[in-house]
């Protein structure tokens, strides 16, 4: 008991100490009791807490972004446009990107980046303490903040996730994203990312379309001199540019192959040879070459409208199209010789005084359209008059109403009075009196004749008998969607078509009857090699085969001696037609090998005359000529199969034009052998048909 006793008068005494002076008169000393040690470290968890919370206040406020999609670096990638042989004609970006692995980029590529902007790269945690303050002290000498000290994964975060202005709240925010993308990437995902995203000028993002802008080839190709130029740039793209500013480039070049040496990644004596190797530029851009761009844009609208803008600038989309460059040189050098060529008759010196003019090509077994030109300038307008004019097509829209009268019966030897005609007009009372281009009419005519020398009045008469309904729902087999006038008027071309409509159904001529649809893209493939849609040649039936063949062969007549002679000269057998309209104010031509088919329209946007004597046989047909010369290459078949069921026979020819010395002979033509006119004899040879065995029938795909 006394023992305890004793304890307490001990602690009364230590307790009186700590709230007494221990003598009188003395400075009062304040000693820690227990009631201190508990308010004060309350206050301290209060101030902390408060402290705590205010950071947090100012995280939320700060809005960082989440770093959750960097594992899925999905960034703008270029879309890419390739030709027939798949070469790239075209490059389709908001960013021009290429996302590649860090696996395919030669060593020395990552190597000379992180050498040159992040030496500590692989040893810090995303942010480099000693490079913030280095750059802190260079800050506060110049006064400004030209220095950021930013790794390469600040350098991520920002281009990723931040704006970019200069702001020290932005910082704090780089900062924190970096640590935190340095926690949840590994260190070739962090270096991978960086060299697919970062900007190195002349409007390429990433190394990929670096090494293509500036050298030509893809990053794999890179030789280590051209790797140190790429590696100068993040800097300053522009100032460093080596298109721009070589010697500051080579400046920069020769900084990283140091750094790369103080880095232990190359030697010196590698660092001087890269250095000393000379530099080869890429060529100029695919866009410098004008002739394709028709065809391109063309292509672009489809896949905007069918997949939206964004997945052509955005989603890194692979084109395979049909595009033949050679022919689309051809069809170019074919358009502006034949400009030239009306310039020079119609004295027009000034070349903005020039018509326009448009060329379409296809394939006539496939509908692969391999050459477009919408117009003389694609700089100066980019309407397509190849596939958005509308305009009247003229007599090339007879073989037509010839398809249909041969199928309703009548053969190249039914006789039809080319004779004046008076026929109801487009209002009440008013009468319509159509004559032939030549004011002059033949008599009794053979329909052999009437297509050869493109009479308007046989033409009227055969649609006459045929029926409109059946003439147009030909044409819609054909693939002319346009609409059509449902009059007589319709025998002369009447109402306006697209040219790619009309090459379209020429192409069923060609084709043995089978029309196909024009195809001007094959595949289309998305960045992670999805297939989204693969185009092949669509044909379906629109008139008997026999029937098809008897019209080409009335249409190489037109070349051989009719209103298309200026169209001979290929070493192939070819077909075709003229057309001209009211006034001269539409020049074609369509026509066809049995391989290719291409149709030329020359004329003015505000419909007016081309000048006097400007018809489709001498502003078109030399133009249409002049490109199929240059494609001989597409000539594979010499002439027309001759199908099953055809048996040639003789017809003289119309009398009238034996008394003007244009006819008048016999020739042979091509009958089906159920409409024969004549009791059957045996079948002649023909010059330019190439006879199918008997006992082969014609497969229909």
């Amino acid at each position: 008991m006394r023992k305890n006793s004793n304890m307490s008068s001990r602690f009364e005494k230590i307790k009186r100490s700590f709230i007494q002076p221990s003598t009188p008169g003395e400075a009062t000393v304040w000693r820690w009791s227990h009631v201190h040690l508990i308010v004060v470290l309350v206050s301290l968890c209060f101030l902390f807490t408060i402290g705590i919370g205010t950071l947090l206040f100012i995280f939320v406020a700060m809005d960082i972004p989440s770093i959750r999609n960097l594992k899925n670096y999905q960034p703008p990638v270029t879309s890419l446009i390739l030709d027939e042989h798949e070469q790239v004609v075209d490059r389709i970006y908001h960013q021009d990107r290429t996302v590649i692995s860090i696996e395919t980029m030669p060593k020395q590529l990552p190597q000379a980046f992180v050498a040159a902007e992040d030496a500590r790269f692989y040893t810090h945690v995303g942010v480099d303490a000693w490079s913030i303050a280095r750059a802190l002290v260079n800050n506060l000498r110049s006064g400004g903040r030209g220095q950021g000290g930013s790794t390469i994964t600040q350098q991520v975060a920002r281009s990723l996730l931040l704006t970019p202005e200069k702001t020290y709240s932005r910082k704090i925010k780089e900062a924190i994203l970096a640590y935190r993308i340095d926690k949840v990437l590994s260190k070739d995902e962090i270096l991978n990312i960086y060299l697919n995203q970062i900007y190195l000028g002349e409007g390429a993002y990433g190394v990929e379309a670096a090494a293509h802008v500036y050298f030509g080839k893809p990053a794999r190709q890179l030789k280590l001199a051209e790797v140190a130029i790429l590696a100068g740039l993040p800097q300053a793209p522009s100032r460093y540019s080596p298109l721009k500013h070589l010697p500051l480039a080579k400046r920069r070049q020769a900084y990283v192959l140091n750094r790369m040496v103080e880095e232990g990644f190359i030697t010196k004596n590698v660092a001087g040879n890269a250095y000393q190797q000379p530099l080869f530029w890429a060529p100029p851009p695919v866009k410098e070459y004008p002739e394709n761009q028709f065809f391109i844009q063309h292509v672009r609208s489809y896949i905007e409208n069918k997949y939206g803008k964004q997945a052509l600038t955005e989603d890194g989309l692979t084109v395979y199209t049909t595009l033949d460059p050679e022919l689309q040189r051809a069809a170019a050098l074919a358009i502006n010789n034949g400009l030239d060529l009306w310039a020079a008759r119609q004295g027009a010196g000034d070349k903005a005084a020039r018509p326009e003019g448009a060329l379409l090509a296809m394939e006539a077994s496939t509908g692969q359209v391999r050459a477009m030109i919408g117009g003389s300038d694609f700089a100066v307008t980019q309407f397509n008059r190849a596939v958005q004019a509308r305009r009247q097509p003229g007599s090339a829209f007879k073989p037509i109403v010839y398809a249909a009268a041969l199928a309703s019966g009548m053969t190249p030897a039914t006789i039809i009075n080319d004779s004046p005609v008076q026929l109801p007009g487009a209002s009440a009372g008013m009468r319509w009196e159509p004559k032939n281009f030549d004011n002059k009419y033949l008599g009794p005519t053979t329909l052999r004749d009437g297509l050869v020398h493109s009479r308007n009045v046989i033409t009227i008469r055969m649609l006459q008998q045929v029926g409109i309904p059946k003439v147009v729902a030909l044409a819609r087999d054909l693939g002319i969607a346009s609409p059509l006038a449902a009059n007589l008027s319709l025998a002369l071309g009447s109402s306006g078509v697209s040219l790619q409509e009309i090459a379209g159904a020429y192409a069923a001529l060609a084709n043995g009857g089978l029309s196909v649809r024009p195809l001007y893209i094959k595949k289309i493939v998305d960045r992670d090699g999805r297939v989204l849609e693969q185009n092949r040649p669509e044909r379906k039936v629109a008139m008997d085969e026999r029937t098809a063949f008897q019209v080409t062969h009335l249409l190489q007549g037109v070349i051989n001696e009719g209103t298309g002679m200026a169209a001979r000269g290929l070493p192939v057998a070819a077909a075709g037609k003229t057309g001209t309209t009211d006034q001269g104010m539409d020049a074609w031509f369509v026509g066809y090998t049995p391989d290719l088919v291409a149709g030329v329209w020359i004329g003015f946007d505000q419909k007016r005359s081309l000048g006097g004597g400007e018809t489709g046989g001498r502003a078109a047909a030399p133009v249409w000529l002049d490109f199929m010369l240059r494609s001989s290459r597409y000539f594979v078949h010499n002439s027309f199969r001759v199908p099953g069921g055809i048996v040639f026979g003789p017809v003289k020819q119309t009398a009238a034009l034996a008394a003007e010395g244009t006819g008048g002979r016999t020739t042979w033509e091509p009958f089906r052998r159920d409409q024969l006119p004549w009791p059957e004899e045996p079948a002649a040879e023909e010059e330019g048909v190439e006879p199918a065995p008997a006992d082969s029938p014609v497969a229909v795909p």
